[in-house]
C-alpha cells in the first residue's frame, strides 16, 4: 500500500495547486472537486479521496449491496432507504440478486475488458477511498460521516468492488428490473399465480430504468444554424435520483497533457458519464430501446428443470447462491438456461410464471456488455465530434440512453441511439413468436419474447457486431443536424421534426407513436430556440439557461381552458374555489405559485380516463406536436376528477391556493429549500416530482439534478452548471451542499471554473495535496 501525506492549502491555488508527484484536490464554490494528477492511479486516488469525503456512508452502503450483504448488516426484511436503479427489494433478494448476477466470475470478465490506464485509475479509486475511511477513523469527522464511520459494513474495498458497481449501473434497463423474480425464481417456490395481468407489471415494461415515471433526462442541442454561424450550445438536463447509490457527483479531472475534463457520474464511478472537455460535451437520456428479452420454453414434464431446444431435453445450470445471516445462512438454487436466468412472473400472470411445463428465461444484452465505462473513458478524451462519434461507433457500448454532442469549432449537433441492443428484426421476432408472446404484445410490442424451444429463434449474430447477438451500430438510429436536436426519453422516431427517422425495428422502441406531454414541450422549446435568431453562441445560451428552468405545465397550456370550461360554467362550494384558483394560475410551477398543486393532483386524477375519451383530436403522427388535442371538457368524468382533486387536498389539509414552496423542496439540516417544478406526466420540462411518502422532502423521488449549458470560444469551453442537490450526502451541516441546493433554488446559474485561472481566482478556492 503506498504511503501518502495529506497538506491542506487555504485561499488561491498557487503553480497550479500541485507539488511534483502529487495529487491536487482543488475545491471550488459548492465545494466541486478537481482532481488533478500526473498519471491514472493517482488521479483515482484523487476521485476515490474526494467522493469518499463527500458520500462516504451512501458509498459503503452501495458497496455491501453490490456486494450481497445487506441481509448481514440490515436485516434480510428490511429495504433500502433510498430508490435507485435496482429498486426497493427485500435486502434478502437483493443479496440473492447480486450474489447470482454479478460474481467473482463477472468481475473478472469486467476486468480483462479495460484498457490498462483504466484499470489503473480504478484501482487508484480504491486506494482513495480506502485513505479517506482511515482518515476518518482517526478523526472526528463532521457531518453524516460521524453516522457510519465505525459500523461494521463500512470497510476498505479493492478495485473489485468498483467493477461490480459499474456491472450494476449496466444491468439497470435489464435483470434490475426483475430483481425479486430472478431471487425467487424456483420450480419448488412458484409465485401465486394472477389469471389476468396485475398493473404492476404493465406498469414496469412501460418504465426503462427506474420504479418511477420521468426517470430519465432532456438534452437539446444546437448548431451553428440556430447561432449565426458561431458555433453550437448543448443543454443537458438529467431527472434522476436525489439520494441513493445512482446520485451524481460533479467533478473536474486533469492529467496535464493527456486529460482534462468535467462533468459528472455515478457515486462510485472515477470517469465523466455526462460532461464536457477541451473540445467536445455531451449529454444522455434514458433510452426507448429495449435491453432485455424473453425465451419462453417447454419443460419436460417429469423435471421442470430441464427445457426442449431443437427436440432435445437440456438441463438448466443449478448453481447454489448462499447468503450470510447474522445468524446462519440461507440458500437458494440459480437457474441458469442456454438464453439466460429463469424469471418467474406467475404473480403478475400464470401464463409467465414458473409452473408445469411452461418457464421463462430472460436475457439481458448488458451483462455481457463490458465496454461500458471504456466508453466513457475514451470519451473523456475525444478531440472532435468526430472522433467521438468515432468512438461510439466503434464501441456500441451505451447501455440504455441516448446521447447528443456538439464540439469545439463545429457547427453539427449529434445525436444518435447506438449502444447495446438485442438484435432481432422484426421478421425474426414474427419468426419466432409464440401464442404467450402475443399475448405479452399487448403489455409492450417492442420487447423481443420469442420461442425458446428453437436455437434458430437465439438473438442472431451480425457480422458488424462488436457483441454477439446485438445490433451493429450502422444499423441503428443517428442524426447529424446543423439546426437543432431534441430528446426528452422519446424514441428515435422524432429528434428532429423536420427529420424523423425510420425504418427501424421495433426493439428499437417504436415510431409514429404519440409523444409525452414533456416531449412535446422540448420541441416546442428547441424549434422557438433555434429559429429565435440568436446572432451568437452565448446569446443562444443565455436563452437556453433560462428557458430550462422556466417551469411551465404543458397540459395546462394546451388543455386547462377546455376541461374548465364545462365544470367551471356554474361551480358551486369549494369546486367554485378551485376554479378560481386555476383560472388564475399561470400555468407554471415557480415556488410562489398558487394553483401548481391542485393542478398536479386535478391531473393526476384524470390520468384514468382512457386517452380515446379524454381529447376529441387524436394523435396523428402527420401532426406529432399538435396532437392529440382539444380534451373533452364536457365529460361529466372531468368535473368527478376536479371534485376528487379538491378532496384529496382537504384531506391533507392543504389550502387550494397553496404555493408550491410549502410542499416541495429539499432539506438542508433545519433549512427547507423550495423547489420548483413539476411532474413528467403533468408535461413539464423542469422535474420536481415527489414520491408518495407521506412527506414532502424530494430526497425520496426524483427531480432535476446535473444540469449544464455549454458553448466553445476562444479559450474552450464556456459551461455553466448547476448540481440541484449538491456534493455532500447530507446538507444537514450546511456547507457546500446548502450552498448548491440554494443556488439551483435561487435559479443562478454557476459559471464552471474550467481553465487554471478560473480555478484558481475562486473565492472559494482550498486545495488538498495528497503528497507521496
Amino acid at each position: 500500500m503506498r504511503r501518502w501525506l495529506w497538506l491542506v492549502v487555504l485561499g488561491a491555488v498557487v503553480m497550479g495547486g500541485q507539488a511534483s508527484g502529487a495529487v491536487a484536490v482543488r475545491r471550488t464554490a459548492d465545494g466541486i472537486p478537481h482532481v488533478k494528477a500526473d498519471n491514472w492511479h493517482d488521479l483515482g486516488v484523487g476521485v476515490g479521496h474526494a467522493q469518499a469525503s463527500d458520500a462516504l456512508c451512501t458509498l459503503a452502503e452501495a458497496f455491501v449491496t453490490f456486494e450481497g450483504r445487506r441481509a448481514y448488516f440490515f436485516g434480510p426484511d428490511a429495504q433500502p432507504s433510498h430508490d435507485a436503479t435496482f429498486g426497493r427489494s427485500k435486502n434478502l433478494d437483493l443479496d440473492f440478486f447480486f450474489r447470482a448476477v454479478a460474481d467473482d466470475t463477472v468481475v473478472a470478465r469486467y476486468r480483462a475488458e479495460q484498457p490498462p490506464d483504466l484499470v489503473a485509475l480504478i484501482e487508484g479509486f480504491a486506494d482513495g477511498y480506502n485513505r479517506h475511511l482511515r482518515e476518518v477513523r482517526q478523526q472526528e469527522p463532521r457531518g453524516a460521516h460521524r453516522v457510519c464511520r465505525n459500523e461494521p459494513w463500512v470497510r476498505e474495498i479493492s478495485a473489485n468492488d468498483i467493477y461490480r458497481r459499474m456491472f450494476a449501473a449496466n444491468i439497470a434497463a435489464g435483470y434490475s428490473r426483475f430483481v425479486k423474480e430472478l431471487a425467487q425464481a424456483s420450480p419448488g417456490r412458484a409465485a401465486v399465480p394472477q389469471a389476468s395481468v396485475t398493473p404492476s407489471l404493465r406498469d414496469r415494461l412501460a418504465l426503462r430504468v427506474g420504479d418511477q415515471p420521468g426517470i430519465g433526462s432532456n438534452m437539446l442541442a444546437f448548431g451553428g444554424e440556430a447561432t449565426g454561424g458561431d458555433g453550437a450550445v448543448l443543454l443537458g438536463n438529467p431527472h434522476w435520483f436525489w439520494g441513493g447509490p445512482d446520485r451524481f457527483y460533479q467533478m473536474h479531472l486533469t492529467i496535464p497533457g493527456r486529460l482534462d475534463v468535467a462533468g459528472v457520474a455515478f457515486l462510485g464511478i472515477p470517469v465523466v458519464m455526462i460532461g464536457f472537455n477541451r473540445d467536445v460535451a455531451w449529454s444522455h437520456t434514458v433510452s426507448e430501446a429495449r435491453r432485455f428479452g424473453l425465451f419462453d420454453l417447454v419443460l419436460d414434464p417429469a423435471d421442470p428443470t430441464r427445457y426442449r431446444v431443437d427436440g432435445e431435453w437440456a438441463a438448466m445450470d443449478a448453481r447454489e447462491v448462499v447468503v450470510p445471516l447474522r445468524e446462519g445462512s440461507v440458500s437458494r438454487t440459480f437457474y441458469r438456461t442456454r438464453f439466460g436466468p429463469v424469471v418467474d412472473l406467475g404473480a403478475h400472470h400464470e401464463a409467465f410464471g414458473w409452473r408445469a411445463g411452461h418457464a421463462l428465461a430472460v436475457r439481458d444484452v448488458n451483462a455481457d456488455n463490458f465496454r461500458v465505462f471504456r466508453n466513457f473513458f475514451f470519451w473523456n478524451q475525444a478531440t472532435s465530434l468526430d472522433d467521438f462519434i468515432a468512438i461510439q461507433r466503434r464501441e456500441a457500448a451505451l447501455p440504455w440512453v441516448n446521447t447528443s454532442a456538439i464540439a469545439r469549432g463545429d457547427g453539427r449537433v449529434w445525436y444518435a441511439d447506438i449502444g447495446t441492443v438485442p438484435n432481432v428484426s422484426d421478421v425474426h421476432r414474427e419468426a419466432c413468436a409464440t401464442p404467450k408472446a402475443r399475448m405479452f404484445a399487448t403489455l409492450d410490442a417492442s420487447t423481443p419474447f420469442l420461442d425458446g424451444t428453437r436455437s434458430a429463434c437465439d438473438w442472431p449474430s451480425s457480422a458488424g457486431a462488436v457483441q454477439p447477438g446485438t445490433m451493429p451500430a450502422e444499423g441503428m438510429p443517428s442524426l447529424l443536424r446543423g439546426d437543432y436536436v431534441a430528446n426528452m426519453n422519446g424514441s428515435y422516431w422524432l429528434n428532429n421534426v423536420h427529420q424523423p427517422l425510420t425504418g427501424y425495428p421495433a426493439v428499437m422502441g417504436g415510431e409514429r407513436q404519440p409523444l409525452s406531454l414533456r416531449s412535446r414541450l422540448g420541441h416546442r422549446m428547441a424549434i422557438a430556440l433555434a429559429s429565435g435568431g440568436a446572432a451568437s453562441s452565448r446569446v443562444l445560451g443565455e436563452r437556453v439557461r433560462h428557458d430550462a428552468l422556466w417551469p411551465r405545465a404543458h397540459s395546462a397550456e394546451l388543455f386547462k381552458a377546455d376541461l374548465l370550461a364545462a365544470v367551471c360554467a356554474a361551480p358551486a362550494g369549494r369546486v367554485a374555489e378551485a376554479c378560481r384558483v386555476l383560472r388564475q394560475w399561470p400555468d407554471t410551477a415557480n415556488a410562489g405559485d398558487r394553483g401548481a398543486l391542485l393542478w398536479g393532483t386535478f391531473w393526476r386524477q384524470l390520468a384514468g380516463l382512457p386517452e380515446a375519451e379524454r381529447y376529441r383530436v387524436a394523435f396523428s403522427a402527420d401532426a406529432p406536436l399538435d396532437t392529440p388535442r382539444a380534451a373533452n371538457g364536457d365529460d361529466p368524468r372531468v368535473g368527478d376528477a376536479l371534485r376528487a382533486a379538491v378532496a384529496e387536498l382537504d384531506g391533507k389539509g392543504w389550502p387550494l391556493d397553496a404555493p408550491l414552496r410549502g410542499h416541495v423542496y429539499m432539506r438542508g439540516g433545519a433549512a427547507r429549500v423550495p423547489l420548483y417544478g413539476g411532474c413528467h406526466e403533468a408535461g413539464y420540462f423542469v422535474i420536481a416530482c415527489r414520491a408518495d411518502t407521506g412527506g414532502a422532502d424530494v430526497l425520496q423521488s426524483h427531480a432535476n439534478t446535473y444540469l449544464q449549458v455549454v458553448r466553445f470560444g476562444p479559450r474552450g469551453p464556456e459551461a455553466y452548471t448547476l448540481l440541484s442537490h449538491g456534493e455532500p450526502e447530507s446538507a444537514e451541516e450546511g456547507g457546500a451542499g446548502l450552498s448548491a441546493m440554494r443556488r439551483y433554488a435561487r435559479k443562478d446559474w454557476l459559471r464552471f471554473p474550467f481553465d487554471e485561472r478560473d480555478i484558481e481566482r475562486d473565492p472559494a478556492a482550498r486545495t488538498r495535496q495528497l503528497v507521496r
